[in-house]
């Protein structure tokens, strides 16, 4: 259970432990990066915008003098992207923390990635999905893995007979189900580590109603939608940093473990600090997780040693 009112003070010493964030540049990755390195992690910030990603880095360098970083560029839109990320991993740094964090929201007309998936799919789920199995043998032997989900996973649902929304397109929709997939794989995942007898963990938060860079639709989206979203989250959520906090104690608090979702422990998990969150039924059934586990090894070509 954690400890009410768990900040950033409370993470444990990341000494000697190496991080990647992706989404690292901005909002809840960069709030994510930042306190690692604050706690002596070194940190790769894993970003689609180089000259995004080396402010970021800056900015983390200036608030922690010394801190040891690293900018590298993914785009988890594409999968040739992703693959090139991990073939360049270097086979002597194993990895402690791996955060699933890059997003896109509700792009408001139907869009397909340079693999032809729709890009939210794409961008928040599929391409977390290969990069953690591509990675996974680079992961050190206590590792854990923790994909950013949503509130929104409660009103998702995965369409298997169309995942890509060739008809019907609903901009929110589209984003529930990614982020409800991205759920759903991290419990499937932690279920087969478990298995295994792996002792790497994967597990999943989310930053209840947070002001982020998220409102920018990828930027896609009109200025007035921009302004509703970001009006609307800061008048009944919170800041990105805080917003962090369940990403930040999922990935180190001793007490958080495998297969466990983390969210604020205010109103409806609108804002808060870190503690359990609600999961939906429909997040929990195995057999649609298994299913979904199948599609998503054949869509991405991935497949995983456990």
């Amino acid at each position: 259970m954690a400890r009410r009112g768990w900040t950033v003070a409370d993470i444990p010493s990341q000494a000697g432990r190496r991080a990647v964030v992706t989404g690292a540049s901005a909002g809840l990755g960069y709030e994510t990066a930042l306190a690692l390195a604050g706690a002596g992690a070194a940190v790769v910030l894993a970003v689609r915008d180089a000259a995004k990603g080396a402010r970021a880095a800056e900015a983390i360098a200036r608030a922690h003098p010394g801190a040891d970083l690293a900018v590298r560029l993914i785009d988890t839109a594409s999968l040739a992207s992703v693959r090139a990320f991990a073939a360049d991993w270097p086979a002597r740094q194993p990895i402690d923390r791996l955060i699933l964090n890059a997003g896109i929201a509700a792009v408001p007309s139907r869009e397909e990635s340079v693999d032809g998936f729709e890009r939210q799919l794409a961008t928040n789920t599929l391409g977390h999905v290969a990069l953690t199995g591509l990675l996974l043998p680079a992961l050190s032997p206590t590792a854990r893995i923790v994909a950013v989900a949503s509130l929104a996973h409660r009103s998702g649902r995965i369409r298997f007979d169309d995942l890509h929304w060739r008809e019907g397109y609903g901009p929110q929709a589209a984003y529930r189900q990614s982020k409800l997939a991205l759920l759903m794989f991290a419990l499937e995942l932690d279920r087969r580590l478990k298995a295994s007898g792996s002792g790497i963990a994967a597990l999943a938060a989310h930053p209840g109603l947070a002001v982020t860079e998220v409102f920018r639709r990828g930027d896609r989206a009109g200025a007035f939608q921009r302004w509703v979203g970001h009006a609307l989250f800061s008048l009944v959520g919170q800041s990105a940093a805080q917003g962090a906090l369940p990403i930040l104690y999922a990935a180190t608090a001793p007490e958080a473990e495998g297969g466990g979702y983390y969210g604020p422990d205010g109103f409806w998990e609108a804002k808060g600090h870190p503690k359990p969150a609600a999961l939906a039924a429909h997040a929990r059934d195995r057999a649609t997780a298994a299913r979904l586990w199948t599609v998503m090894a054949t869509l991405t070509g991935v497949r995983f040693s456990v």
